[in-house]
């Protein structure tokens, strides 16, 4: 029987970086959190024993409808952040499907507030220039995982033209603490104090500490239903990035080379093309390095308006590092 209290919070993804760091927040704003994890007893192990777990996935509805059943809120961090899946529809199972159950559960159970972690892949911007949550992409984007996002946002609004108390959390890459070494930045750092990154790729992401994109969460929850909020500190290359992050381990190596941009578009491109007949992932997803060229600058001007700020970036860095060591990832 799963506990029922008014003030319940549902957290998908919450063995993830985002959610996990919703979860932080919201238990220690002594509010009752329950958790939908496909593996009970490995989220079990890594995640607060206060959380209250459900079994199931995004992709079960009637798993999620149950997870929902008797929260005041949700917060929907579950997704696939890869850039290359063998079988691209995953990405549309997951990030689009498992959205539009979440959603329906919610607005089925007459949710009282929902925050969508969305992305700022679904704005559209150019090279160099500052956008902001004006600017949604109506052209579909490059890679799979975008589309998904995109396709994922649409229908929530469309959820939210029916009634759902939608909130849109847009955040840069994430990187800092979590409860679980998953695929994104934070790997890259790890392999990068590790000493296992031999190569850096050319150009630079806009980023953000965990611990600031779930205080952006609580924020927008707070905030008008249909509101948009990005969530990023700021842009920094991947040179000052594997600086800052040595610096911060105390570790006086040089960062690793630069690899040049001819060379990193021929091995994407490479790869990519190899990947259609191995099924392997290339060395460098396409939608990775585009990214990274594009020179992107997400401004999060509007979410401090609602009371947010972002952790410097070379204080968050130090931060995420100890996190890192206190979980015996470095």
């Amino acid at each position: 029987m799963l506990g029922v209290s008014p003030h319940t919070s549902l957290v998908t993804g919450a063995t993830g970086t985002v959610g996990g760091a919703i979860v932080q927040h919201l238990l220690g704003a002594g509010r009752p959190v329950r958790a939908l994890v496909r593996d009970p007893a490995r989220a079990r192990a890594i995640l607060p024993a206060e959380v209250e777990l459900v079994a199931g996935d995004v992709t079960d509805d009637a798993s999620v409808r149950a997870a929902v059943a008797g929260c005041a809120s949700v917060f929907h961090a579950a997704g696939l952040p890869e850039q290359w899946l063998r079988d691209p529809r995953r990405f549309t199972e997951v990030n689009v499907g498992g959205t539009v159950h979440v959603g329906e559960a919610a607005l089925a159970a007459g949710v009282e507030r929902f925050v969508y972690t969305s992305t700022i892949d679904v704005f559209a911007w150019t090279h160099g220039q500052p956008f902001d949550e004006a600017t949604l992409a109506t052209a579909p984007k490059g890679s799979a995982y975008e589309r998904s996002k995109q396709e994922a946002d649409r229908a929530m609004v469309a959820l939210a033209a029916r009634g759902l108390p939608v909130r849109f959390a847009h955040p840069s890459a994430v990187y800092g603490d979590a409860p679980a070494l998953n695929p994104g930045l934070n790997d890259v750092l790890v392999r990068l104090i590790q000493g296992k990154l031999p190569l850096l790729l050319p150009g630079g992401i806009p980023v953000v500490l965990a611990d600031d994109v779930a205080r952006g969460q609580l924020a927008l929850e707070a905030a008008a239903p249909g509101a948009r909020a990005i969530l990023s500190d700021r842009f920094v290359t991947l040179v000052e990035l594997a600086r800052a992050t040595l610096a911060a381990a105390g570790l006086e190596r040089r960062p690793p080379r630069v690899m040049p941009r001819w060379f990193a578009r021929a091995v994407s491109a490479t790869g990519e093309a190899l990947a259609k007949l191995t099924r392997r992932a290339p060395l460098i997803p396409a939608g990775q390095l585009q990214f990274l060229l594009e020179d992107v600058h997400p401004d999060a001007s509007h979410a401090r308006t609602l009371g947010w700020s972002a952790t410097p970036f070379e204080l968050g860095i130090q931060r995420a590092v100890t996190a890192f060591r206190a979980r015996g990832w470095i």
